[in-house]
């Protein structure tokens, strides 16, 4: 949730944060209405009940005066139905205040379409090939390591067995990135490129649960649109779209000490989402699927930090790409497509010569104190304040998408793939699959 100061002081920026992300389900209006509302009845409350305090002690002091009596009685009353419309205004109140989205960063482009996202960077050599290329679907099948007839009749559409060559390639990419991204000597070069006031502090890798309650998935502001995600029958608990939504959760209502700062997890799971409304839409190969294995980096650091590691984020994603050597552009994100928790965020793209495009392979989000407000997550400062902590996520990879670059980008005629020099000693040494 947004500052409520920021909702009482300055509602006009509230207002253009509306606009900017094209988020037309807020009634400004009434969260102002109620929440004035709310205020003036608890006012309203705090003296009855100071006066009902006040009476209970002067009739502690004698025989109470049946006109006391009466007037205890007829404040008890009206505390109870105060109260109770109280609640009501307060229900009301947080579901449409929690609706309002994070505040867009000033640097954040101006958009209302996906479509004025901004290309910042444009990055390798796209590969000339000597023979009609494939895509991965068509590799995947020649090859024997993409199975999705045989997951159709086991789970149904969008799912697909990954067999032999391509899940060790798979396990040798994780294994590679939990080795870089716990290597401080990596992270600090990645910092000094990019110029930032961070730490190298290496990140903790982590195995998160696969299910989150409702509250902390809430809280995330990672649960709607709930179409898009699996609810277990009869339980309160979700299957996590992403690991990010059980990292960033791990620590509500705990409270950090500076010297702490940041803590970096990089998490691995196998998430699922329902990718609703997208049928028709890449039904071939593993680029929209149900299911899908994923690292994705979590971290919290305080609020004049937060922006930088944000930047690190990005700046790995790209080190990443870089060191795969697979050509890949940079997306600023404009206010449309940052998503609501977010006050900033960035795509990265790899080129997919067997679609002739740029696909989406990463992203990275800024999220400021818009999580850790409902998560109550804090850092005491050396000063021994207590303040929100923020939050930052990106992806360090989506194991399909990642596997389909490589597919794609290392193909030789024959349909066998090279693999990229950095995995080669975490796959046995082989030099193709």
């Amino acid at each position: 949730m947004i500052d409520i100061k920021i909702l009482r002081n300055n509602p006009e920026i509230i207002k253009k944060a509306l606009h900017d992300k094209v988020t037309k389900w807020v009634d400004l209006e009434r969260v102002i209405e109620l929440d004035a509302a709310r205020i003036a009845l608890g006012q309203e409350l705090d003296a009855l009940r100071m006066r009902r305090n006040d009476i209970s002690a002067s009739m502690g002091k004698g025989k109470p005066e049946p006109e006391k009596l009466t007037e205890a009685k007829e404040l008890k009353e009206k505390i109870q139905i105060g109260e109770k419309e109280f609640e009501t205004i307060e229900t009301e109140f947080l579901a449409l205040y929690k609706k309002i989205p994070n505040i867009p960063t000033a640097d954040t482009p101006l958009g209302l379409t996906e479509e004025e996202n901004v290309i910042v960077k444009q990055w390798g050599k796209i590969r000339e090939f000597d023979f009609p290329v494939k895509n991965h679907a068509e590799i995947g099948e020649i090859r024997g390591w993409i199975d999705k007839e045989r997951a159709a009749n086991v789970a149904g559409s969008r799912f697909a067995y990954l067999k032999w060559d391509l899940v060790k390639l798979q396990f040798a990419l994780i294994q590679w990135v939990m080795d870089s991204l716990s290597d401080s000597t990596v992270l600090a070069g990645i910092i000094a490129e990019h110029k930032l006031s961070v730490s190298d502090k290496p990140f903790l890798p982590v195995l998160p649960p696969y299910m989150i309650k409702t509250a902390p998935y809430d809280a995330m502001d990672r649960l709607e649109p709930r179409e898009d995600r699996y609810k277990i029958e009869g339980e309160d608990l979700w299957l996590q779209g992403s690991a990010e939504h059980v990292l960033g959760s791990m620590h509500a209502g705990e409270i950090f000490a500076e010297s702490e700062m940041p803590v970096r997890y990089l998490g691995y799971a196998t998430s699922f989402r329902g990718e609703a409304g997208t049928y028709g839409k890449d039904m071939e190969g593993i680029i929209r699927v149900h299911q899908f294995d994923k690292l994705e980096m979590e971290s919290f650091s305080t609020a004049e930090t937060s922006h930088d590691e944000h930047l690190l984020f990005s700046g790995i994603q790209e080190w990443l790409m870089q060191q795969l050597e697979i050509p890949y552009q940079k997306l600023q994100k404009c206010t449309f497509d940052i998503g609501k928790p977010n006050a900033k965020g960035s795509d990265i793209e790899a080129w997919l010569p067997g679609q002739s495009q740029y696909r989406e392979t990463h992203t990275a989000d800024y999220m400021t104190d818009y999580q850790s407000r409902r998560l109550q997550t804090r850092v005491r400062r050396t000063s021994g304040d207590v303040e929100l902590i923020h939050t930052n996520d990106a992806t360090a990879f989506a194991c399909g998408r990642a596997l389909v670059a490589i597919m794609e980008n290392y193909q030789n005629e024959d349909c066998t793939v090279t693999v990229p020099k950095v995995l080669r000693n975490y796959i046995g040494g082989k030099e193709r699959i």
